[in-house]
């Protein structure tokens, strides 16, 4: 059989090894970025191999799974599945051994000992798998550049412990914190534990370390001022390969309105404050005999289900339901059925939900009920549609839904049009191009 071009593998192209634990087909918290910056990379001519946990870790122990996205990572990407070790996540008597069957308090504790012995993280005992894994690809073919990203951190390590191997450079890059304690703004970890040595050390041999908002990046920065030139930020943004096309059409005039969220919920997200803004709002008549629609998984796992489903209101009579999770597929189908959107995000300047761009992809107006400093308020901030809540005060959340509510009544196409033209800018490729031009002249460089 001929050979067409793809099957030809090109000793120019440069040769990526990405680390992300959470790739497709988990739904967990960073798979989108993680599958974004996969196919962004293959798209722009690397020859990408991810290292990600077997499948099986994602939907029997941490059921945290979404068969559906597995189809949209970009055929040229190699996928390589290194188990992580289950033990700690283990919910089978049957598997159970002696001690954990009748000690399960001291094997627990023996348990946690072990699996942060040589890194600080309950993750830990995955990199000895990635690492033999990324050898024998390496051996096969050296790679130009290692990228890993977190959490877990224990990619981190991984990419550190492969750089003292082949002095591979590797660049980090932090979904989230790890030394710092985001809801309040204060270290997580002393400064002499061993999280805290464990980030020093991967910083200082890192290329680079990119931050999602400038927030976290001014953080780190601050902490470590000697690393602070090969910091930056890659925000997070929405893809048209995943969201599709928006409908164009406008709330019918003879219809109640339909409000809605899409998205994980959380215990740190103002639920209770933003119902108590809703029932104060049905008291109003562009809003009394609207409905709210509450779409998504409950937590990421099951152990917080009850408490976040207690939370919403479905039994009240107040036009309030919960229609469960979306598959990924499905999310542009909802959003069309929707008149307003509803961001409710946890407060924190340094958190920036990543569907804070899917959302401003719809065009829709969008009430943000969230603490003022959150870092979400950037990406919003010029956006033409937005009615964000002054507070999280009852009256402020009524205020900025009957404003939203009057704005879908009298929007117009070129209204929609120009939200849409607004969100454009936040599309994942235009917020990875800068990065992997970077990184792509970091190679070239080092070579």
């Amino acid at each position: 059989m001929t050979a067409t071009r793809d099957d030809i593998v090109d000793p120019y192209r440069p040769r990526l090894l990405y680390l992300a634990f959470y790739f497709p087909p988990t739904r967990a918290s960073g798979v989108y970025r993680s599958r974004a910056t996969a196919n962004h990379f293959a798209a722009a001519g690397w020859d990408v191999t991810v290292i990600t946990p077997q499948r099986e870790f994602f939907r029997d122990y941490i059921r945290s799974y979404d068969p559906s996205l597995e189809a949209s990572v970009d055929p040229r990407i190699r996928v390589e599945r290194v188990p992580t070790p289950t033990a700690r996540w283990e919910r089978d008597l049957h598997r159970f051994g002696r001690l954990r069957g009748n000690f399960p308090a001291l094997a627990a504790r023996m348990r946690q000992r072990w699996d942060t012995l040589a890194f600080p993280e309950a993750y830990g005992p995955w990199i000895p798998g990635v690492v033999r894994r990324a050898r024998a690809l390496h051996r096969e073919r050296p790679f130009d550049l290692v990228l890993a990203t977190g959490n877990p951190h224990a990619a981190f390590g991984a990419a550190w412990l492969l750089h003292r191997l082949y002095r591979t450079p590797y660049v980090v890059d932090y979904r989230d914190s790890w030394t710092l304690d985001l809801y309040h703004d204060r270290p997580a970890f002393p400064d002499r534990s061993a999280v805290s040595r464990w980030e020093r050390r991967i910083l200082r041999d890192a290329a680079r370390a990119t931050f999602v908002n400038e927030a976290l990046l001014d953080w780190h920065r601050r902490r470590y001022p000697t690393y602070a030139d090969r910091m930056g930020v890659l925000a997070n943004g929405w893809e048209p390969d995943l969201l599709g096309e928006p409908a164009t059409t406008l709330p019918a005039p003879d219809r109640p309105l339909r409000f809605g969220y899409l998205g994980t919920m959380t215990r740190y997200m103002p639920l209770e404050e933003f119902f108590e803004g809703w029932r104060l709002a049905r008291k109003e008549p562009a809003i009394e005999d609207a409905s709210v629609r509450m779409y998504g998984h409950l937590g990421y796992f099951q152990n917080t289900a009850g408490q976040i489903r207690s939370v919403i209101p479905v039994d009240e009579g107040i036009n309030v339901s919960y229609a469960g999770p979306v598959r990924k597929a499905d999310a542009a189908s909802v959003y069309d059925s929707l008149d307003v959107l509803l961001l409710i995000l946890a407060g924190s300047k340094y958190v920036t939900s990543g569907k804070v761009y899917e959302y401003l992809a719809t065009g829709k107006p969008i009430v943000s009920v969230h603490d003022p400093q959150c870092a979400a308020r950037e990406p919003l901030r010029d956006y033409p549609l937005l009615f964000p809540a002054r507070s999280l005060e009852p009256a402020a959340i009524c205020d900025a839904l009957v404003e939203a509510a009057t704005a879908a009544r009298s929007m117009t196409a070129d209204d929609l049009r120009g939200a849409r033209s607004y969100a454009r800018r936040f599309t994942r490729d235009v917020q990875l191009a800068p990065f992997e031009r970077d990184l792509r002249t970091l190679v070239r460089l080092g070579s």
